[in-house]
């Protein structure tokens, strides 16, 4: 853990507060364990098309954003379609769940609904993240900051050695949510604080001796049962891709940029749903012309590599939305890119970092 003192106002989108993005306003809806119904979904896919870019954008939290939102009325139609339901809390409800683990899925619900009850916790920090793991390992390795592993309390990805079971688990992350808000003088995460153990004082539980988990990967692409993994390219999906989702039925939208479609998916959509497609390990953040602070069209770049490990292409030191596991760095400085901190020139990327690859 460490120390980190902050100048400056947390700045995280949300519906109300928008970021002032290139391509003009750029706005954050929460799903929290990104559930969202087939009826959000095409209500989602009508505002982008109706307000913004016409695409939805997912992220790493598996959350959506819409750019380019230059019109009015997006806040009544998300009111409307159940995706805002306290307005105060918005920016706040960041949870995180195990898409294909029913305890879990329940468990963010739970959560959701009791943060949106305690006006105190409206002052969280817009980057604190829930997050509620049923035992596969995968949420708990996004680096949330107080995260449920079936059964196991995890403060900034490591195991503190406290115990609870399901039933506490709600309270339990409140709980650290609230001590976080007395403890946190300007720090925006739990890893920014010196001594994290206050935080779970007084909480009921057995302690024992903390341990490392196994980090395992996330959704699996392809289909899983009666439902299937997709993967939008970049995480962008269209509205129409959206509203083909929406006809098959309720979603799960996940921290890995992938959508758990709960139905039946017609074919023809343009989502990847082969496990082996070598754009699924690639992330990269919007790039130019989109992000005034972009050095390069990092996602025109990135489109050209074929093959590569797990990589993240940023246009800038930001490295907006970067996978919290471990990845390859890709780095834009105007005349190509750092590679794992290495210059390479543009028209070497791709031999680079399929090299990476096998390594």
């Amino acid at each position: 853990m460490s120390t980190s003192a902050r100048v400056r106002a947390d700045a995280c989108p949300g519906v109300f507060a928008t970021h002032d993005a290139a391509d003009g306003p750029l706005a954050r809806i929460r799903l929290p364990g990104g559930a969202i119904s087939a009826a959000q979904f095409r209500a989602l896919a009508d505002a982008a098309d109706d307000l913004g870019d016409g695409a939805l954008h997912l992220t790493s939290r598996g959350n959506v954003q819409l750019r380019g939102v230059t019109r009015p009325g997006l806040a009544g139609r998300l009111a409307a379609a159940g995706l805002l339901p306290s307005p105060s809390h918005e920016r706040v409800r960041n949870i995180l769940a195990s898409p294909l683990s029913e305890t879990a899925q329940k468990l963010a619900r739970e959560l959701d609904e009791a943060l949106c009850a305690v006006p105190e916790l409206a002052e969280l920090p817009g980057r604190f993240l829930f997050a509620f793991d049923g035992g596969q390992g995968d949420v708990a390795g996004e680096g949330a900051d107080v995260c449920w592993r079936d059964g196991a309390v995890l403060l900034a990805g490591e195991d503190t050695g406290l115990r609870v079971h399901a039933g506490q688990a709600v309270e339990t992350l409140l709980a650290v949510a609230r001590a976080f808000l007395r403890a946190r003088g300007t720090a925006w995460r739990i890893g920014e604080l010196a001594d994290v153990e206050p935080l779970l004082g007084g909480i009921p539980g057995e302690t024992t001796e903390p341990r490392r988990f196994e980090v395992n990967p996330g959704l699996p692409i392809g289909p899983i049962g009666d439902a299937i993994g997709v993967a939008p390219v970049f995480g962008r999906l269209t509205s129409a891709q959206a509203r083909a989702i929406a006809k098959a039925g309720n979603a799960v939208v996940t921290p890995w940029r992938s959508i758990l479609v709960l139905g039946p998916l017609a074919p023809g959509t343009g989502l990847i749903t082969d496990p082996d497609a070598p754009s699924l390990g690639i992330s990269a953040c919007i790039g130019q012309p989109g992000c005034a602070k972009s050095l390069a069209d990092v996602r025109a770049d990135a489109a050209r590599v074929r093959q590569a490990p797990r990589a993240h292409f940023a246009g800038c030191e930001r490295r907006c939305g970067k996978p919290a596991r471990e990845h390859v760095d890709v780095l834009a400085t105007g005349d190509g890119y750092l590679v794992d901190g290495a210059f390479v020139p543009v028209g070497e990327l791709a031999r680079t970092l399929a090299e990476k690859g096998t390594q």
